[in-house]
């Protein structure tokens, strides 16, 4: 049976991680300016099998409205054009033969409200996650407690700790959304 601590240390691991794949998520999400996150999860056809764009492209952007994305092996630049199109990003690219632009045109006002709208909903899923690493650690206390594994002290203020780490875990997921519909609603 896990400890005390070995118990709240492994909720703060899953608190980070739940909190890191948020912040993965949002990277995906677009603004209005150019970013270059938001290549990430593009995977090109490319020798046979499904990669990531990075990993067959250098992709930077010279300017706040334009990605460019030079491949490494010009006979990649079709598979990556055409999985930029097929991408839900909305993205026309310009492939010149030995680069692609990808202009970045202003967003709507109710395109923006729709990507903040987006961005809520990846950190309500990132809040229950988080009460569910939170119910999982009270339930292993509650199980030590049933076992007599430590006193009733000890693991009430574990289960603060728990609740502590948690109230933490929520109130960084709510500053990373709005630094992200700041982002979203900038003009």
């Amino acid at each position: 049976m896990a400890t005390i601590n070995e118990i709240k240390a492994s909720a703060s691991e899953h608190f980070a991680k739940t909190q890191a794949a948020l912040l993965n998520e949002f990277a995906s999400v677009r603004t209005g300016r150019a970013a270059v996150g938001l290549f990430d999860k593009i995977t090109v056809e490319a020798y046979g099998s499904q990669m990531p764009l990075n990993q067959v492209a250098s992709v930077k952007t010279p300017d706040a409205q334009t990605v460019v994305i030079e491949p490494w092996d010009k006979g990649t630049i079709s598979a990556i054009e055409r999985a930029i199109q097929s991408s839900d990003l909305g993205l026309s690219p310009n492939n010149d033969g030995r680069l692609i632009r990808v202009p970045f045109p202003p967003l709507t006002e109710e395109r923006r409200r729709e990507l903040a709208k987006l961005c809520k909903n990846y950190a309500e899923e990132a809040r229950v996650a988080i009460r569910n690493i939170r119910r999982d650690a009270n339930q292993k206390l509650d199980r030590m407690k049933t076992d007599k594994e430590a006193g009733e002290d000890e693991l009430y203020h574990a289960e603060q700790d728990v609740q502590k780490l948690t109230d933490k875990a929520i109130e960084e997921i709510a500053a990373a959304l709005d630094k992200k519909e700041k982002e979203i609603m900038e003009v």
